[in-house]
């Protein structure tokens, strides 16, 4: 016998789908929370620490009238040291703006050659493993035939013309391999000359093949110096890598040289207007400068402001005018960057080049070589930059704050020194009316805290300032007016039975 219970069950319906807000959420969601309130802590915590440096008192002046109170010119000579402390502020800050700008803004003019050898070397080549004749080809065996390419470069000294063999004697330099896709570094401290890859932004090496008829599907190899790095960050002064082939091919080095400021190849009317093909962006923000300030294009009603004649409405697409803090984005179209230096190389795998016979006189795997022209650095900006971050002049800033807020704690008691001097002295003076106008500004002080004040702010009322009238005296005031208007306003507010 079948129950009611049982037949209930099997022709069940399906219980209803719960909706995705029911489910508890999901971990992740609590971690955002949780970031969230962290955030929110530090904004609280930065805006504390920034309230209370609002409260911290700066000021190291004098407070007037102290000098006819001090004995001595202890006050004088004080002022005087404080005008003579900002003109040293304002030339040590000169000087520190003007040698940042020649560390990291400077064009020293400067220029070296850095002298670049390719070469390579080559393992099982067909006439290499099988002893078959170099010139002959089998297509039918497969072949593990490899090249592997190295490019090394060093900066000559002025008036050197050092080989390759004495490159080779300073042993070991700075190597970068790679090996498929994958690259290594090898640092050496040793070295006694700049790194190759300090005068180059990236290298790129194209291949003159199409990627389908290579055996690694490999058309271009790039190396790319980090974004933000220095260039002396991870040095190395040599490349190499290791492809499959068993034919020789041409390759294209592309150099991209480092340059600090960066140079920019200029567009024909800026070329025309600066006289000059290549610039970097301080020095065009400069030209166009100095030649609307030659051709009279300053507006007289708005410095910034600059009308333009033909030459400059061909840079600014027929512009009547521009303002000059918006040049830096106006030149922008102008500006391109400089190409790379090109270097042309055959990889070769042929016997005559890896094997060649001692009557050619050629040693084996000859290096092709180069001469790069690169910028040099200023050689003062190693002891700017050693004098702007030094270690000493930091512990100096440390010391000369410490004892400003010295100074600072030192004025503010004699301000409240002041202060007390000037209430004794006036209380000596005339006890009784001094008494007088000191409740009464304290009874005025009262009311104001607790809303109740309904006079003028001349407490006792009995001074000459009261009783004349007119918009000079004291009824005429802003602080009657609105005193007036607050008496108004809280007799028109019906009271609370």
């Amino acid at each position: 016998m079948i129950r009611k219970a049982d037949l209930e069950h099997m022709f069940r319906k399906p219980a209803p789908i719960a909706h995705p807000n029911q489910y508890p959420p999901p971990p992740q969601q609590h971690h955002n929370n949780a970031q969230m309130i962290q955030q929110q802590s530090a904004e609280q915590a930065k805006r504390d620490r920034l309230r209370r440096m609002a409260k911290t008192p700066t000021n190291k002046n004098v407070p007037e009238g102290v000098e006819d109170i001090c004995i001595g010119d202890g006050v004088a000579r004080y002022k005087e040291l404080r005008e003579v402390e900002r003109t040293l502020d304002a030339t040590m800050m000169r000087k520190k703006l003007e040698a940042s700008d020649s560390v990291y803004h400077s064009r020293s003019g400067r220029t070296g050659t850095v002298r670049i050898w390719i070469s390579n070397t080559a393992e099982n080549q067909p006439w290499q493993s099988s002893g078959m004749d170099a010139d002959a080809f089998d297509f039918e065996s497969d072949t593990n035939a490899t090249y592997r390419v190295k490019i090394q470069g060093r900066l000559l000294d002025e008036g050197s013309d050092e080989g390759l063999e004495e490159e080779e004697d300073e042993k070991d330099p700075d190597v970068m391999e790679e090996d498929g896709a994958e690259g290594e570094k090898k640092d050496d401290s040793a070295q006694k000359t700049k790194p190759f890859s300090q005068f180059f932004t990236s290298v790129t090496i194209d291949f003159d093949r199409a990627k389908s008829l290579q055996p690694d599907n490999f058309t271009q190899i790039e190396w790319k110096r980090p974004e933000g790095a220095q260039p002396q960050d991870n040095p190395f002064s040599q490349i190499e890598f290791e492809r499959k082939g068993d034919e020789n091919i041409n390759i294209t080095i592309n150099l991209q040289r480092h340059q600090n400021p960066e140079i920019f190849r200029l567009s024909k009317p800026m070329a025309e207007l600066l006289d000059t093909d290549e610039e970097d962006r301080a020095g065009i923000l400069m030209g166009v400068w100095e030649y609307a300030r030659s051709q009279n294009l300053q507006q007289d009603d708005d410095e910034r402001k600059f009308a333009c004649d033909s030459k400059l409405k061909a840079l600014f697409n027929g512009a009547d005018s521009f303002y000059f803090p918006s040049l830096p984005q106006l030149i922008k179209p102008h500006l391109t960057t400089l190409p790379p230096v090109q270097l042309q190389y055959t990889i070769r795998v042929d016997k005559e080049y890896l094997q060649p016979s001692p009557e050619s006189g050629k040693q084996p795997s000859e290096p092709t070589i180069y001469d790069v022209q690169v910028a040099l650095d200023d050689p003062l900006q190693p002891l700017l930059h050693s004098i702007l971050r030094s270690k000493q002049s930091t512990e100096t800033l440390q010391q000369i704050h410490s004892i400003d807020d010295q100074i600072v704690l030192l004025m503010s008691a004699l301000s409240r020194s002041k202060a007390k001097h000037a209430f004794y002295t006036s209380m000596a003076t005339d006890p009784v009316a001094f008494v007088k106008r000191w409740f009464s500004s304290q009874k005025r002080d009262l009311e104001v805290i607790m809303g109740d004040a309904a006079r003028g702010g001349g407490e006792d009322a009995s001074g000459e300032e009261w009783k004349r009238g007119g918009a000079e005296s004291v009824w005429g005031s802003e602080t009657a007016r609105e005193s007036v208007a607050l008496w108004l306003a809280r007799q028109s507010i019906p009271k609370a039975h």
